[in-house]
């Protein structure tokens, strides 16, 4: 039965199921199904204001309704199967079913496969959901979030729609048919993108919801999913230019040093880091007076200098920090449906982590942050761990404050950056940024600035951060960035690890956020007997760390980066305003030229640069086809055109030694 309760949405019920296609936001649909009584309430990522719906049309026949909203159109037939199609009638995405209920039907079959499986959970009120669609082999799909893997383009991937450190699932997908969808549904499962069929699974959910949009280009889908799910804010200055960092500065005087040396080499440095286990225990969020005597005076200094302090916050409470009792006894903790209440333990304690899905829970942590941190002139926080980690993934134990982890899990880092946003907010701050290293569908309007874990020091590693930052932009995550030089290890006086440090910071000059970490070898000396003293310092990770060769290539890609620095703030500024990623494809500038859809190893830096990073040891050649549609110089490491004007479609080989890497402007 078809029925229109209100003028911009259709229902189709049949036994106990519900359908309801509705206009959300221009050209797009959002599409809900359930087996409950009524549709559940909870609009997760779809939160943002909507415009009012004035060209929405319904018919409904004797076999079949269908909804228009603009671009975009949905069909259901009288044995509730849809097809969304755009406004040439071309279909997008159609639903994979295979029963034999209608025999004129080509696709009759006795499989007995429905589209919308909802597979009960035996005493339990929810359902394990697979939502099937008809593949297109030659389709390509892009997005998604951040996979440890080197595919930009998806199609035949099986991808886990779960957090874990280094990986984001945020379930938005751009197609190459001219489409958006969005997987609207934080609960752990998968999502594969076969020849045959497209499959997204939810181990645990009562309902069926994801957004479709139509669109001419990607920039136009990229644009219309940031109207509905948000964008991110404004860029702070201090999050245009170079970020220092490593694991970890052990003492106050040590990080001031660093920060002194920059300055009397005359580098430039927007943001120095305080890392992890500078607390006394964890779920302590304060400076351990031992390391760090006097933390006003020393972000005083700082900002004396020019540069903002970056602190690290963990979610992890040990049993033994002074706020556990009260936090237990208010019900702010994760819980645990089975086994020993320990979800992380990692160092020297057991540990549980807060709960931001609980409104408590952000205030809580927050109030704690801005007395210690904030309040002393800390205005940019590492939120770290906010997947959050596991010591063991078993993502069917947990339980939050707004569900069970198998069923809501995968919003924990969005409540964890708005805690944060929204503490920072109301405490009078405009433009707010903080690092986090997970992020799910809607992060990016609370300030979150995604990187990518704790990767490895490797080249297969440093290919795989290239398709991570740009899928992530695709699914709304603008700001990104990465640990130059990668995490786990890297000696500093190996020739080897020095030129995949190069490489890697050369990149990371034209990433949205340029950033230098690390964990490098060996392990310093401990320092001192108490609090997080255990954890050890990596080997220094300066730029004059690693011999003079590397120190004046990076000194002038620090250079670089503050000659691109009104580019970037105007880049940046096309982020807050339409949520266009900082990183895009090449297809995103250029559509429609075909070989740009194929380009895996080049990008484009905004509208304006096309980079390409040397992904390999011991290259100093790259061949680079550059996109048709636009002229192109070449762009010297001092930030200089130079050569002659380069025509779109052509192919040409270009020399890039150690202290260089091509890059070509848009002429």
């Amino acid at each position: 039965m078809f029925t229109t309760p209100e003028k911009t949405s259709l229902v189709y019920l049949y036994d106990s199921e519900i359908l309801r296609i509705e206009a959300w936001g221009p050209n797009a649909l959002r599409i809900r199904a359930t087996h409950e009584a009524s549709l559940p309430t909870e609009d997760w990522a779809l939160t943002e204001p909507l415009p009012e719906q004035n060209n929405v049309s319904i018919q409904i026949n004797d076999d079949q309704a269908s909804i228009r909203n603009g671009k975009i159109s949905a069909t259901v037939s009288q044995y509730g199967v849809l097809a969304i199609a755009d406004d040439t009638g071309k279909v997008l995405l159609e639903e994979y079913s295979r029963t034999h209920v209608d025999r004129k039907d080509p696709k009759c079959s006795s499989l007995n496969i429905s589209a919308r499986e909802f597979q009960p959970r035996l005493g339990s009120d929810s359902w394990h959901l697979r939502a099937r669609f008809e593949a297109d082999a030659d389709e390509q799909i892009f997005g998604m979030g951040q996979y440890q893997q080197p595919c930009l383009d998806l199609k035949g991937v099986d991808l886990e729609l779960a957090q874990r450190n280094s990986q984001a699932s945020i379930p938005f997908a751009v197609s190459s048919r001219g489409y958006g969808f969005l997987w609207n549904n934080p609960a752990v499962g998968r999502a594969v993108f076969g020849k045959n069929v497209t499959t997204f699974e939810a181990l645990s959910t009562r309902v069926l919801d994801y957004w479709v949009v139509a669109g001419d280009t990607p920039a136009e889908i990229v644009r219309a999913y940031g109207k509905a799910v948000g964008t991110v804010p404004e860029m702070p200055e201090y999050g245009l230019g170079f970020w220092q960092c490593k694991l970890r500065y052990q003492t106050q005087e040590e990080l001031l040093e660093v920060a002194r040396e920059h300055k009397r080499r005359g580098l430039p440095m927007d943001v120095l880091v305080v890392d992890f286990f500078h607390w006394p225990k964890e779920g302590e969020w304060k400076f351990d007076p031992t390391f760090w005597p006097d933390p006003d005076s020393m972000i005083s200094e700082l900002k004396s200098l020019g540069i903002e302090l970056m602190v690290s916050v963990w979610p992890t409470v040990d049993r033994r920090s002074e706020n556990y009792d009260e936090m237990l006894a208010k019900g702010l903790l994760v819980r645990q449906d089975r086994g020993w209440r320990i979800s992380m333990d990692f160092g020297t304690g057991n540990c549980i982590h807060f709960d931001p899905t609980n409104p408590a829970a952000r205030k809580y942590v927050w109030n704690k942050a801005k007395a210690n941190y904030y309040d002393k002139g800390v205005r940019i926080f590492w939120l770290d761990e906010a997947e959050p980690e596991y010591t063991v993934y078993d993502f069917d134990i947990y339980r939050y404050h707004a569900g069970p982890n198998l069923m809501i899990g995968n919003s924990y880092p969005v409540r964890y950056s708005q805690g944060f946003y929204e503490g920072m907010k109301e405490a009078g701050q405009d433009k707010i940024l903080n690092l986090v290293r997970c992020a799910w569908a809607g992060s990016q309007k609370y300030g979150a600035l995604l990187w990518s874990g704790d990767v490895a020091s490797s080249w297969s590693s440093f290919r795989s951060q290239l398709a991570a930052g740009l899928n992530a932009g695709l699914a709304g995550i603008s700001w990104w960035t990465t640990d130059i030089g990668g995490f786990h290890g890297g000696d500093p006086k190996d020739p080897a690890f020095r030129e995949l440090l190069v490489r890697w910071f050369q990149w990371g000059a034209f990433c949205p956020v340029f950033r230098l970490h690390g964990d490098r070898e060996p392990k310093q000396p401990r320092h001192g007997d108490t609090g997080g003293s255990w954890c050890l310092s990596g080997a220094p990770n300066e730029v004059w760390s690693y011999g003079d060769e590397v120190y004046e290539i990076c000194k002038t890609y620090l250079a670089l980066r503050e000659t691109l620095r009104s580019y970037v703030r105007e880049v940046m500024h096309e982020a807050h305003v339409h949520g266009d990623p900082v990183i895009r494809p090449v297809f995103y500038e250029f559509p429609r030229d075909p070989q740009a859809w194929k380009s895996t190893e080049e990008y484009m830096f905004g509208s304006k640069y096309l980079v390409a990073p040397i992904l390999k040891p011991g290259q100093r050649q790259r061949e680079i086809r550059l996109p048709n549609g636009a002229d192109w110089r070449r762009l010297s490491k001092q930030g200089k055109l130079e050569g002659e004007v380069l025509r779109g479609g052509d192919v040409v080989t270009v020399d890039a030694p150690l202290d260089y890497m091509p890059v070509f402007e848009r002429a």
